[in-house]
């Protein structure tokens, strides 16, 4: 009863010391109002305070202030974070306007006005997400992530130690290796432009790099991928990639083989990596990552995916090398990491080493 009886006197000496009444005829303050005035208001009577109480003040709030926003969060953004502020102030009275004197205007309205972003639930609109993390530069977006991730950086070119027995199949063009990478490790930690999903026609998700994708994304992309109508074989759909360390997801939907491949098959593959390079480079994406595509429960036979992989990524850059930094071989098992190392070389030839002078 004693603190209903202090929240209730502490919410009537707000009301009073900024100068609102009951009238019918005022417009109804808001909780920034609210702030700002009781900020102006208060500052003379701050000035008088001796400094060690202040500081004592100042702390009470900042731990209030804290709890405030931790509750928003944990909430999903149910919890009003001007409605957490009203029953803060409410509830310590002058000692919140006494710390609150201390901040500037412009950093009130800027707290009030700061957006939340909450990737992990379902009630939240994958569109104004989408359009808040693309307007983030690269700092406020690592705080987003939901996985660990890796800068581009971090991701060697791709080299080659010695002579190989694979014959080159295309000329010497240094230029292009440079824009190579064989990566072995998790495509979702990768930081870049895009990531390539070897989805399902659904493009709802499933198993594999599917799922691990979806996983570490979050329920945004479901919820943007349901309104694209699916994906057939060979096709390519972008979308946002929410809480993975990339900006983008392209999807597509690899062919599957069931006895051998034939030139239908074949075809579909390739039509897969030119439409993802495609549709990178027709968004302005200068980094694209892909996976292993058809090669598992699909059952394209890995060694013939692979060249159906390099040569068409090759053909691609030939063409348009202005437009993209990176491609990304990403792989998991030990045996593809060995079948790209020994077809890289066919692909992506190296120049032969100078000559000694001795």
């Amino acid at each position: 009863m004693a603190f209903q009886m202090s929240k209730l006197a502490a919410r009537v000496w707000l009301s009073r010391s900024v100068g609102f009444t009951s009238s019918a005829g005022n417009r109804c303050p808001t909780p920034l109002d609210l702030i700002s005035r009781l900020a102006h208001r208060s500052f003379h009577a701050l000035k008088a305070l001796p400094s060690q109480g202040l500081l004592r003040k100042a702390d009470m709030w900042e731990k209030v202030s804290t709890a405030s926003k931790s509750l928003h969060r944990r909430s999903g953004g149910a919890v009003k974070q001007h409605r957490i502020t009203g029953v803060v102030v409410g509830a310590v009275g002058v000692s919140a306007a006494a710390a609150l004197a201390s901040l500037s205007t412009s950093t009130l309205h800027a707290m009030s006005a700061r957006p939340e972003l909450n990737l992990d639930s379902e009630s939240s609109d994958w569109t104004e997400a989408k359009k808040k993390l693309c307007s983030m530069d690269k700092e406020k977006r690592r705080e987003t992530y939901r996985v660990d991730f890796i800068p581009l950086e971090q991701i060697p070119v791709w080299s080659t130690s010695g002579d190989s027995s694979c014959k080159p199949r295309y000329k010497v063009n240094e230029e292009l290796n440079k824009k190579i990478s064989l990566f072995s490790g998790d495509i979702t930690k990768l930081e870049i432009d895009a990531v390539t999903n070897a989805a399902n026609k659904t493009l709802l998700g499933g198993g594999g790099v599917d799922g691990a994708i979806h996983r570490g994304s979050g329920p945004l992309l479901r919820k943007e991928c349901a309104t694209l109508n699916g994906c057939e074989t060979g096709e390519a759909k972008i979308t946002g990639a929410y809480g993975l360390p990339a900006k983008y997801v392209i999807h597509t939907v690899g062919p599957i083989v069931h006895d051998s491949v034939g030139d239908r098959e074949e075809q579909a593959l390739r039509n897969c990596y030119y439409n993802c390079l495609h549709t990178a480079t027709k968004n302005h994406l200068r980094t694209v990552a892909f996976p292993c595509i058809s090669t598992g429960v699909y059952g394209y036979p890995p060694d013939q995916a692979v060249e159906v992989a390099l040569r068409t990524v090759r053909e691609y850059l030939e063409q348009n090398h202005e437009k993209l930094d990176r491609v990304i071989f990403c792989v998991f098992l030990k045996s593809d990491k060995e079948l790209y190392e020994t077809m890289l070389p066919a692909y992506f030839p190296r120049g032969s080493p100078p000559k000694s002078k001795l």
